[in-house]
């Protein structure tokens, strides 16, 4: 049944799917690089924690190739947290064992590349999980995804365009 599905949304993001600047480093003022606000309904039976990885899914690579751009990791997401909320990103006191990874800025924290044009496709991708993986000191993406291989129930994606 469809309203029982796995969904990942934003309050913040139109039915467009525009991505508001302020939460890009073409912000304005204080309102600039500002982690969007995140919701998730009906978490699959049995998770034990939620992931969370988002990639401008356009990114160039200087050398040619489109290279996603990966811009946040959160880990350790508890699931009875429903959300993170807008400017989650960089706060000390984030709920209980939420951790940030490194984003390709080598920085944990959410960090939106300042874009060469328009039009790129950033991918919100929520994974619920059977297991809290270990992923050690410094969480990157390409550690989580090693370390959930065969341990996810459920994955929820929210594109947005900016």
């Amino acid at each position: 049944m469809a309203s029982e599905e796995f969904r990942l949304v934003s309050p913040a993001i139109s039915n467009e799917g525009k991505l508001p600047r302020k939460y890009t480093q073409e912000g304005q003022g204080a309102q600039r690089d500002i982690s969007p606000p995140l919701e998730w309904y009906n978490v699959p039976e049995g998770t034990k924690s939620l992931a969370l990885v988002v990639e401008d899914i356009d990114a160039p690579d200087p050398s040619g190739p489109i290279m996603p751009w990966t811009a946040w990791v959160v880990v350790d997401i508890p699931p009875t947290v429903k959300g993170l909320p807008e400017g989650f990103s960089g706060k000390e006191e984030h709920t209980v064992g939420i951790r940030e990874g490194h984003n390709d800025y080598k920085i944990p924290g959410w960090r939106c590349p300042k874009l060469p044009r328009h039009g790129h496709r950033f991918q919100f991708k929520l994974f619920a999980l059977d297991d809290k993986p270990d992923l050690g000191h410094t969480v990157t993406k390409e550690r989580l995804m090693e370390a959930i291989e065969g341990h996810v129930l459920g994955e929820s994606i929210l594109t947005a365009v900016f």
